[in-house]
């Protein structure tokens, strides 16, 4: 589960950077959406593997 408090992180990290980096903003925002598809695909793996 640490793995998905790294890549929630991040992913909170260019929403941040977004907000004050209008140049690249949409850019930031995917980069954000990355990271929470990331996660999700993480937090999946941990509960099949537990199941």
């Amino acid at each position: 589960m640490e793995k998905v408090q790294r890549l929630r992180a991040r992913g909170s990290l260019c929403r941040q950077q977004a907000a004050y980096n209008s140049m690249n903003k949409w850019k930031l925002l995917a980069e954000a959406e990355y990271w929470d598809h990331l996660t999700d695909l993480e937090l999946s793996s941990y509960f099949q593997q537990r199941h």
